[in-house]
């Protein structure tokens, strides 16, 4: 056993009544609760969207290079579970081969990414039934062609991410803990539990919201007597002003029940917080009862010259727990508070996370979500955007003293329904046979013949699709693919383990969750920082300074504390822990950027094949 595998072990035990290790080092933080099983003081989990592992590393490490940023991968990469080493590429089982996008072609279709058609899509493992069950071929303004589903990028454009694999740790094995899209995707890495929910008025404010006589459909489903269930779809959360487009809709919302891993961080005294872009509101709460906060007002465009709106109310899934939930938008009080118990209660802007980061004060875990457009969402976002936000934050994580004990995670919330040729054997089953729009039953023939639920709780079937997971650290391997099956709700286990939480009960995944612990070298660390340039390419790499600490810059923090002046003349009321009296003002729409021309192409189905997709 790896001396992590040990240590991380020792903590499990631990956490069932065991002694905490004695290896284990007293955090950056100045708390009882920040001891650590490991040298890893900060997580920063970048949690972006919608993106299966072949459809990022397909080829890895082998680029066309005939477009894009070069990239040319290190002698004797180790070979990953992908299309190229599996013989997919030129002869698959589905209606169309996987065809290469180029750099000008990552603005595309979104595709169907529902519990349903991901579970068909997969077929029992075969892999086979993508174009007919998840495709979506055909949308305004954006490529697509028969067949986009299949379709993949490689390193000439999303060359960032391929630079961090060759640096660090990359994991081929790593999958949503169940089917479906971005709420149980982001429910799963907080608390590995979409069980729970229940569906809420949303006239009835966002405090002390009221259940729904009925329970809402798309809230809710397999609900029992109290109207609790499981969620499965993308309703936006209970306690949070901006749901239902600023509270300007009507849909039901959604409140989750039981614990999270931001309780029970809380309960061991360890600093956390989950960062948004736009979670700041362009529009202040004004401290009414009935009023609320609103997000619509601050947009930013993408390289295709769409602008969209920051804020995802739906991304965020401690605003679905009340226990965690910073209901108004609420800024900090000041720079200080941030990761503490305060007015915003966790929940924060991505310019605070900046703001910690500049003043050398971070959480021990920090949970980062980009704004919409750098998300990296089809439809609306893209692989460039997602790479300027990847390296903006990595880059700057790398050059603050804090890197020495850092540990960054980038994952993905869901598949997109992108195709991937990997699937994982169903760990949990369900038997709902609920018809869905796709006039199928809801669970899978292999999702009904898996495993019972675990408690009894349906709608949870999984392991779902396969993603790509890296952990960039000072103490991560080096050039390693990880094949170890691990899903979302690994990395709620690394954090319990390393804090020694703890587990969150209740059926959660966090027991089942395979060990992020083959990602990590603590007996050798890599000591280096590795800087990209904005396209991806290796800007520099050099072995971690550690002759002095960098001082917070005043002048780098004036603008951020100025703003946050406009924000928070406190008052209290309404049970909030503060309220703001004066509105403040919100970021404004960034400038539009220079619209690419994207490629349009076709392409020929696959040999053989009688019918296909037009």
């Amino acid at each position: 056993m790896t001396r992590v595998g040990a240590l991380l072990g020792a903590a499990a035990l631990a956490t069932a009544g065991g002694a905490v290790p004695a290896a284990a080092a007293s955090g950056g933080h100045h708390s009882a609760g920040t001891r650590t099983a490991t040298p890893i003081k900060h997580v920063v989990v970048i949690y972006d969207e919608n993106v299966s592992f072949d459809h990022y590393f397909a080829t890895y490490p082998q680029a066309a290079n005939t477009d894009g940023t070069a990239f040319k991968a290190a002698a004797h990469t180790p070979k990953a579970d992908n299309l190229l080493n599996s013989g997919l590429l030129k002869t698959n089982p589905n209606l169309y081969t996987p065809e290469r996008l180029s750099s000008s072609q990552v603005m595309t279709c979104d595709q169907n990414h529902s519990y349903g058609p991901e579970q068909y899509a997969a077929d029992g493992g075969k892999a086979d039934q993508y174009v007919e069950n998840t495709e979506v071929n055909k949308c305004t303004g954006l490529f697509g062609e028969p067949g986009l589903v299949m379709d993949y990028y490689d390193g000439n454009t999303v060359t960032g991410l391929w630079n961090y694999a060759q640096q660090y740790a990359l994991n081929d094995h790593s999958f949503s803990s169940v089917y479906g899209p971005s709420t149980p995707g982001a429910l799963n890495l907080i608390s590995g539990q979409t069980h729970g929910v229940i569906s809420v008025d949303p006239a009835s404010g966002t405090e002390n919201p009221k259940q729904t006589s009925t329970p809402d459909s798309y809230a809710v489903l397999s609900p029992d007597a109290k109207g609790v269930g499981t969620v499965v779809n993308d309703p936006d959360p209970a306690y949070d002003d901006c749901s239902d487009k600023d509270h300007t809709s009507t849909s039901a919302l959604a409140s989750m029940q039981g614990r999270n891993i931001g309780d029970l961080l809380n309960a061991k005294g360890v600093t956390w917080g989950w960062f948004q872009g736009g979670f700041r509101p362009s529009t202040a709460w004004d401290g009414k009862s009935g009023d609320y906060a609103k997000c619509a007002g601050t947009t930013h465009t993408n390289v295709g010259g769409a602008a969209s709106e920051d804020y995802s109310p739906h991304h965020e899934p401690f605003e679905y727990y009340k226990s965690t939930s910073n209901p108004h938008h609420l800024a900090p009080a000041s720079v200080a508070e941030i990761g503490h118990d305060g007015r915003a209660n966790h929940n924060y802007d991505l310019t605070d996370f900046d703001a910690a980061l500049k003043a050398n004060d971070l959480p021990a875990v920090s949970f980062l979500k980009a704004a919409e457009y750098q998300d990296g969402h089809a439809g609306y976002s893209d692989p460039t955007d997602e790479q300027n936000f990847l390296i903006k934050e990595i880059n700057a994580l790398q050059q603050s003293p804090e890197w020495k004990s850092t540990a960054v995670v980038v994952a993905y919330d869901d598949s997109d329904g992108w195709y991937d040729h990997v699937t994982s054997k169903v760990l949990n089953g369900s038997t709902d046979s609920t018809v869905g729009s796709n006039g199928k039953a809801l669970d899978s023939a292999a999702c009904q013949s898996g495993p019972a639920a675990a408690s009894g709780y349906a709608d949870r079937c999984g392991p779902g699709t396969r993603q790509p997971l890296l952990v960039i650290s000072p103490y991560s391997k080096v050039d390693r693919i990880d094949h170890t099956a691990t899903e979302q709700t690994s990395i709620t286990r690394f954090i319990e383990d390393n804090w020694h939480t703890g587990r969150i009960g209740d059926a959660s995944f966090d027991r089942r969750a395979g060990s992020l612990a083959g990602m990590f070298d603590f007996q050798h660390p890599n000591d280096k920082q590795v800087l990209l340039n904005a396209d991806g390419s290796v800007k520099s790499v050099r072995r971690i300074p550690h002759s002095s600490r960098t001082v917070a810059s005043a002048s780098g923090l004036a603008a951020y504390n100025q703003e946050l002046a406009a924000q928070n003349i406190a008052g209290t009321g309404s049970g909030s822990a503060g309220l703001p009296i004066a509105i403040g003002t919100g970021v404004l729409t960034a400038g539009a950027a220079a619209a690419t021309v994207f490629a349009l192409r076709r392409r020929r189905a696959r040999t053989g094949t009688s019918t296909a997709a037009v």
